[in-house]
Parts: C-alpha cells; sequence; structure tokens
C-alpha cells in the first residue's frame, strides 16, 4: 500500500500564490480546496532544482496546466490529480488562476496536498 502525506499550505487573503511547498520523492495525487475558496480554476509553479527555479507546469502540447473554474461556496472540493503530471517535480508553489490571470483570494484559504510515494 502507497504511504499518502497531507501537506498544508496557504494563500493569503490578497494573493494568488502559495508559498512553496516542498514535496521531496512524492507525486501529488489530490488537492482538497476549502469552501472559502474565491470563484477561481487553479495552476501550478514547479520545480525540479529544490525551489532555486521556478517553471510554470505545462502540458506535453505546449499549453499551460489548469484544473478548470472551482466556485466557493458551502462545499470544499477534492480535485484528483495524476500523479504522473508531476513526476520529478520536488517543490510546488499552487496559484489561484492562472499565469496570465492570477485570481487573489478574498479570504486566507488553507489548502491541502495530498501525495504519496512516487510510482
Amino acid at each position: 500500500m502507497a504511504e499518502i502525506d497531507v501537506i498544508t499550505t496557504a494563500i493569503a487573503a490578497g494573493q494568488s500564490l502559495s508559498a512553496e511547498v516542498d514535496i521531496g520523492a512524492k507525486s501529488l495525487v489530490g488537492l482538497l480546496i476549502p469552501a472559502n475558496w474565491t470563484t477561481a480554476g487553479l495552476s501550478l509553479q514547479v520545480s525540479v532544482d529544490g525551489g532555486t527555479t521556478w517553471g510554470e507546469l505545462t502540458t506535453v502540447a505546449g499549453t499551460p496546466y489548469a484544473i478548470g473554474s472551482l466556485t466557493g461556496g458551502t462545499l470544499a472540493y477534492y480535485v484528483a490529480i495524476d500523479p504522473t503530471t508531476l513526476v520529478g517535480a520536488q517543490a510546488l508553489k499552487i496559484r489561484s488562476g492562472t499565469q496570465a490571470s492570477p485570481v487573489n483570494q478574498a479570504n486566507l484559504v488553507t489548502l491541502q496536498l495530498i501525495t504519496r510515494l512516487a510510482f
């Protein structure tokens, strides 16, 4: 059975980008987005060198990787992530919105990143 870890990070009120989250040799498999989320999609920045150099996560087609718009309200969202998407990434930053259109969060939002040992 795979070892699952939950790592917590936050996006501050008035901001669109989380602090760096070190996932080491693990893969991101899910995100738990709280109900107080200001409506927006999600995108990710990744680092393969422990947080020195950052890049935008893109698909193999060269388009930005994005999770569609999530509407805040009374329920939290769980978003499943294909673990092969981030193989090799050692650190992440979660963005509300996209690089081209970031969305500042109205409130402090605490995100839970669900990780497991890489395949």
